[in-house]
């Protein structure tokens, strides 16, 4: 049982498919396939099933590959306590970002690492539905994800969790809107407004089911759109209304938009980064940890 089959085993839990593990690990999937036929020799029970055309962890395999994965963390802190990769704070450090948290932090990010001695980060962005946050923990060192209070939670078992805010999702109206005089806004009040809103398993539109459901009111869905500086282009215009995350979405806002609280449903979003175990024992991951954390608590205050 080699430490590269284990993480191969993992690797297929999290990716649900051998090419996926393939193209993760750069190498062919006739390779992925010997050397899980090699694990396969080591122990008596199935670790894999066929599940249409995709290769499965069977119950033993997921127990299999979360000892792994232990394992695979062990060697991590062993290279931390002899080599200098992990003590060094200029490593390379690639980190993934939803669209509406890379609008808010990823310049402040670069701005704040912009010097000698300090992480070379690498970004890019990632919109993906929530069960697909942790699988890409596979591809970069830090993953920006989100998830709705009411939804379940990440798969701590596999990833680790660091929290950064806990945002709620805001109405934005037209600053002449004569529901901007309100402080705060219900469900009765805004469901019969024509919205922009995002595709469905989104967080939006999953906050304008719940006005649905608690005012007895079909939407009145004009857009779809998920992108929130389009969103806010549209509230600002006039004629729609719209559902902003009140930190995140800053740098999308001007005078015409006005965010408004709304009452009785549960909007929050809990904002997180998700890691593999191991990329935690650098140094250069926890210093970006350590900067968005410092950005995100700017941008709590700031709302």
């Amino acid at each position: 049982m080699e430490i590269h089959q284990l993480e191969i085993l993992r690797e297929l839990g999290a990716l649900g498919s051998v090419k996926a593990v393939a193209d993760t690990l750069m190498v062919t999937p006739s390779a992925v396939s010997q050397q899980l036929a090699l694990l396969q020799r080591t122990v008596e029970v199935p670790l894999t099933r066929k599940e249409g055309r995709n290769l499965v962890l069977t119950e033993a395999g997921q127990v299999l590959a979360d000892a792994g994965a232990a394992v695979v963390s062990a060697m991590a802190e062993a290279k931390s306590a002899i080599g200098t990769y992990h003590g060094s704070p200029a490593g390379r450090v690639t980190l993934s970002g939803f669209h509406s948290a890379g609008q808010a932090v990823f310049a402040p990010l670069a701005r704040m690492l912009d010097e000698p001695g300090r992480p070379r980060v690498e970004l890019s962005d990632e919109d993906v539905a929530q069960q697909d946050f942790p699988a890409l923990t596979a591809r970069y060192d830090l993953v920006l994800a989100h998830r709705m209070d009411h939804s379940p939670r990440w798969p701590d078992e596999r990833v680790t969790v660091i929290p950064l805010a806990h945002e709620p999702l805001d109405v934005a109206l037209p600053a002449g809107h004569p529901l901007a005089q309100k402080r705060a806004v219900a469900a009765d009040d805004v469901a019969g407004e024509a919205w922009v809103t995002s595709h469905a398993g989104y967080s939006p539109a999953d906050v304008l089911s719940a006005v649905a459901a608690v005012s007895s009111r079909e939407p009145n869905i004009v857009h779809r759109i998920n992108d929130y500086s389009t969103v806010a282009a549209l509230v600002a215009a006039g004629g729609v209304v719209g559902l902003l995350p009140r930190y995140t979405a800053r740098p999308v806002l001007n005078p015409d938009i006005v965010l408004r609280p709304l009452e009785g449903i549960s909007t929050r979003r809990r904002i997180d980064l998700l890691a593999r175990p191991e990329n935690l024992k650098r140094r250069s991951v926890m210093m970006v940890c350590e900067a968005l954390q410092e950005i995100m608590a700017g941008l709590v205050e700031q709302g």
